[in-house]
């Protein structure tokens, strides 16, 4: 049985390390830790341990672990780091404090009506494709800024910027590539770095890292 307490012990650690390494203060990076199919029993551990910051990739998964944790634990912030169809974007809006996914005109219309319905506007991040995989979700980085101003005029606070690096070569180029978009921006928040590279983040200025399999273990 993986030792979640002792994981997230470790976790912390680290960004404290790698923090103070940058010439930073741990409390300038949260960690957002990363439940994708992680049973309830699991989080109920990490919540224990004082984690309050949790990530889902998909919205019906969120749908059915989240809303009664939430209303034990009020502080609780939740954030959707996976791609959002606009089918969704009704329960994504309901469910979520934080959408990191945003990623396209098409998407923010769909957030936008369902915010308007809803009476409740969640914060965003908008997710760049920093290394411009086919496969990734995300907009293009020389798109960036038209969508985050898109976003802007919709009535949505854009928090910062998200992104995935490529799995292969060193990160940091992508890292320092999404901090210049988030500079010309005046965006605050870089969501980038997951358990295999949040520390070379931290140094390149993440102030949210997205950490799963080194808390939880790995997923079957």
């Amino acid at each position: 049985m993986t030792d979640i307490a002792a994981n997230l012990a470790e976790v912390r650690r680290r960004i404290a390390d790698a923090a103070a390494q940058a010439g930073r203060r741990a409390e300038e990076v949260v960690l957002v830790a990363v439940s994708k199919t992680v049973e309830v029993s699991r989080l109920e551990i990490a919540l224990k341990e004082g984690q309050r910051v949790f990530g889902e990739n998909r919205v019906q998964e969120a749908e059915a672990k989240w809303p009664a944790l939430k209303a034990r634990h009020p502080d609780l912030r939740l954030r959707l780091i996976g791609p959002l169809q606009t089918n969704k974007a009704k329960d994504a809006v309901r469910l979520f404090d934080v959408i990191e996914t945003v990623d396209r005109e098409r998407l923010v219309a769909a957030l936008a009506r369902a915010a308007d319905q809803a009476g409740r506007r969640p914060r965003v991040l908008v997710q760049v494709n920093i290394g411009r995989e086919p496969q990734k979700a995300g907009a293009d980085p020389d798109h960036a800024d038209r969508l985050i101003e898109t976003t802007r005029r919709t009535g949505f606070v854009v928090d910062g910027v998200m992104c995935i690096p490529p799995a292969e070569g060193d990160p940091a180029p992508h890292f320092d590539r999404l901090a210049g978009i988030a500079r010309r921006n005046g965006l605050a928040q870089l969501s980038m770095g997951m358990s295999g590279d949040f520390e070379t983040a931290i140094r390149h200025g993440a102030t949210h890292v997205r950490v799963g399999s080194a808390i939880f273990g790995a997923r079957a």
